[in-house]
């Protein structure tokens, strides 16, 4: 499991978007798995699994992200799992990481 988070100013609906596509359109093989939204007033939260297949680990992974905003003050949250394939502990990371490095690639765009 890798981890990126970020805080930073930006439009919400402008971020969730670039964020999504950037995601899609980084893989072949991404997909959009499922979602949630919360909005109260000016606070907005979405979560959102994505998930790919690594050729690297010859598996499947996923990441899921987390935008929560206040205004314009974001923080942006994205974790990875999967794609190991020990059974007691984990080997073969590089597509998680790699998975990760995507986002962030995104985010540190934004």
């Amino acid at each position: 499991m890798a981890k990126y988070e970020r805080r930073f100013r930006g439009d919400f609906g402008t971020v969730l978007s670039q964020l999504h596509n950037g995601i899609l359109n980084g893989s072949a093989s991404a997909s959009w798995e499922d979602g949630s939204d919360y909005v109260s007033g000016d606070f907005r939260c979405t979560v959102r699994v994505y998930e790919r297949y690594s050729f690297a680990g010859g598996n499947r992974l996923s990441v899921t992200v987390t935008l929560v905003g206040n205004g314009d003050d974001l923080f942006l949250s994205a974790i990875t799992a999967g794609g190991s394939q020990a059974v007691f502990f984990k080997i073969n990371t590089w597509g998680e990481e790699a998975f990760l490095e995507k986002v962030q690639e995104i985010a540190e765009r934004l």
